[in-house]
């Protein structure tokens, strides 16, 4: 069988950063591929390369034999590949037959032939089996008819080669079946596809072949029926080495955090979870888990549609992170960059923002008294700066990490949220975030640890797995790489 799709020996780096390193992939014509691996494998870098929005620092892309096109000549790209993304690219205010013929409504100058239009839309609707009015506005479409309206629009340029990045994510059961239905018929016509997916439930039902990148490098390609679900995830994982020893601790009994039957739609639904003082509970999942939303829901940062939060024994109002805050709540958002800190302000100035009313009177900050407690925090997380006067903006990235946490402890919370704590840090960083994690939790706090990464989970007692908005499993510490990936990607014995 002849190849449609073929990268080889791609490298690409992003500054000192390789985000692929002679990795490759080869898609044959007709087959569904899948491309699995952890976050940070590389496979959003090789999606950028294939459609042409990135160029290999080294190798090449090749389409049925030949050299891929200029990256220049869009037309050529749209012709040879389309990417259905998990966050849709349909214009809500425009109509389907709209969004179908965008920028080429019409092969020639002039006015656009409205009634032709409308009629060329429901002829290629009709030729996918897309079962959706062509003259209805995008925006008022299901996700799922969304994903299936952009799958017709990249067929309808030529292309026979279309790579879908995670479709489920947003889709209900029913809804996955109907997509997987129309999958199965894409390739029955001929259509190319490559699948991507942290579910690995999936990739055993609409897959034959499956390829496995790891730390930016092709570890391993294979037919889907030929790979058992063990040696699936163990090339995915690789071989675990802990960058940080988790202390041993005991638990105390007072419940400080705590969310009863938590919903929001789209997210996660009928989520319960309490955490004890002295105890850190992860959350673990896929990026479509909605591990994210939970978090932020205890935190105020979302508001549920049902649901309550609890901290230290009060009610939080939902949706809101002052009240979560006055009851002893200390956070370390996702997004360190738009929720973590103010770039242009001072280390002391971000640090100390939670306990401004208490370093001063009548709304005035006393300067010294908000020097000495910044002082002690750059000094307890090791923060590597020039002094409390110092911008943020100026710090390395582990450094306003730091800040980020600092702000977070500044006021000896008893209830510590920390969403991907260690993101983009080194590991002599990791070391410091996770061990004031720690420190805190052996003064009395809890502490629930959202992350992507294996290593962040290792200090938890207990690690609370999401899977398409629910949560499937809650696993004891002693957990193998092995063991928690399988239940986060669905496919556990």
């Amino acid at each position: 069988m002849n190849n449609h799709v073929e990268a080889r020996n791609v490298v690409k780096r992003f500054g000192p950063t390789i985000a692929l390193n002679g990795a490759g992939i080869a898609i044959a014509e007709g087959e569904t591929h899948a491309l699995v691996g952890r976050n940070g494998a590389g496979k959003s870098t090789l999606v950028s390369i294939l459609t042409g929005l990135q160029r290999p620092d080294e190798g090449e892309v090749l389409f049925s034999g030949e050299a891929a096109p200029a990256l220049a000549d869009r037309d050529a790209w749209r012709q040879r590949v389309a990417c259905v993304y998990q966050k849709s690219t349909i214009i809500p205010a425009l109509t389907v037959a709209e969004n179908l013929f965008l920028n080429r409504q019409t092969a020639k100058a002039g006015p656009i032939n409205w009634p032709a239009l409308r009629a060329r839309a429901r002829e290629l609707l009709d030729t996918y089996e897309v079962d959706v009015d062509a003259q209805a506005l995008a925006g008022d479409l299901s996700v799922e008819q969304r994903q299936l309206v952009e799958i017709a629009r990249a067929l309808s340029f030529g292309a026979r080669f279309i790579i879908l990045d995670e479709p489920t994510a947003r889709l209900d059961g029913p809804a996955i079946e109907r997509l997987f239905a129309r999958m199965r018929s894409l390739r029955e016509q001929g259509v190319t596809m490559m699948y991507i997916s942290h579910h690995l439930d999936e990739v055993y039902e609409i897959c034959q072949t499956v390829t496995v990148f790891r730390d930016a490098r092709h570890i391993m390609t294979k037919p889907v029926a030929d790979l058992p679900h063990d040696e699936l995830v163990a090339a995915m994982t690789g071989e675990a080495t802990a960058a940080y020893e988790s202390r041993t601790r005991s638990p105390g009994d007072k419940v400080v955090l705590s969310g009863e039957n938590l919903s929001i739609g789209g997210r996660y639904a009928n989520v319960d979870i309490s955490v004890k003082s002295g105890e850190v509970v992860g959350l673990a999942g896929s990026a479509s888990s909605g591990k994210v939303g939970l978090a932020e829901t205890l935190v105020g940062l979302r508001k549920a549609d049902s649901g309550t939060v609890t901290v230290n024994g009060t009610r939080v109002r939902p949706g809101d992170v002052p009240s979560a805050m006055r009851a002893g709540l200390g956070f370390v958002p996702e997004d360190r960059h738009h929720e973590g800190f103010v770039p242009l302000l001072s280390v002391g100035e971000n640090t100390t923002f939670p306990i401004a009313r208490k370093l001063g009177r009548y709304g005035i900050v006393f300067p010294t008294r908000r020097r000495a407690r910044a002082e002690q925090l750059i000094e307890n997380l090791d923060i590597k700066t020039e002094g409390p006067d110092q911008p943020v903006g100026d710090l390395s990235g582990g450094n306003a990490q730091k800040v980020v946490f600092a702000r977070a402890l500044v006021d000896d919370p008893t209830v510590l949220v920390v969403i991907n704590p260690t993101a983009g840090v080194d590991v002599k960083a990791k070391q410091a975030l996770l061990g004031a994690v720690e420190d805190a939790v052996e003064r009395g706090a809890g502490a629930v640890v959202v992350s992507d990464e294996l290593d962040d989970l290792r200090i938890c007692d207990r690690v609370m797995v999401m899977f398409h908005g629910r949560v499937v499993k809650d696993v004891p510490r002693g957990w193998t790489d092995h063991e928690l990936v399988a239940v986060m990607e669905g496919i556990e014995d």
